[in-house]
């Protein structure tokens, strides 16, 4: 069920944030910003109104009675989020996704769905990953999910230490991928 955001909540934080950076919330080029960052939230951070099963349910596409059970892999899947840290921009994320199928295929766009709606919320990279495996595994109804996240955190870049250009890489590795090494490294190899 789609949760609602507080709007004018939202709108007074951001008058007052504007206040206590010591600008002037009325000046012309600010007078719409609280309105406009509500109005924003409602899309960057859309993921954060569903749980793991409520997406699971939404983008639940799957072919039946698929004989494979070879590897199937999506990668370089776009996406951003914010760090839940410091409620800064992750950016140039890719998000590379693989399960081996248990007599089920998603449809591909659903996986890139799946990964841009779980960004959606404030996020920790490693969670992320681990987000999108549990509902690849709850869709599929397979146990051999992988999926690594790549990306650049403002946080990171953009203060402290601002080191630009250190990426993050974070896996997560479920079923087979876990346990066979020959079948991680494949993947692996197809991302290079």
């Amino acid at each position: 069920m789609k949760k609602e955001f507080d709007h004018e909540k939202i709108k007074g934080a951001i008058r007052t944030l504007i206040e206590a950076i010591g600008d002037d919330p009325e000046r012309e080029g600010l007078r719409e910003t609280p309105d406009r960052v509500a109005r924003m939230y409602d899309e960057i951070f859309e993921g954060m109104r569903y749980t793991n099963d409520e997406i699971a349910a939404m983008f639940n596409k799957c072919f039946e009675d698929v004989s494979s059970n070879d590897l199937v892999l999506v990668k370089d899947i776009e996406v951003f989020s914010y760090c839940e840290h410091h409620l800064a921009l992750m950016y140039n994320m890719k998000c590379h996704v693989g399960y081996i199928p248990n007599g089920r295929v998603i449809g591909l766009s659903k996986i890139a769905r799946i990964c841009d709606m779980v960004a959606k919320r404030l996020q920790l990279q490693e969670r992320i990953g681990a987000d999108i495996a549990e509902i690849i595994q709850k869709v599929c109804q397979t146990e051999d999910v992988i999926v690594i996240v790549e990306g650049e955190h403002s946080c990171m870049t953009a203060r402290g230490i601002k080191s630009r250009g250190a990426k993050t890489r974070t896996a997560a590795i479920r079923g087979l991928f876990d346990t066979d090494y020959e079948l991680r490294s494949e993947v692996y190899n197809l991302l290079r």
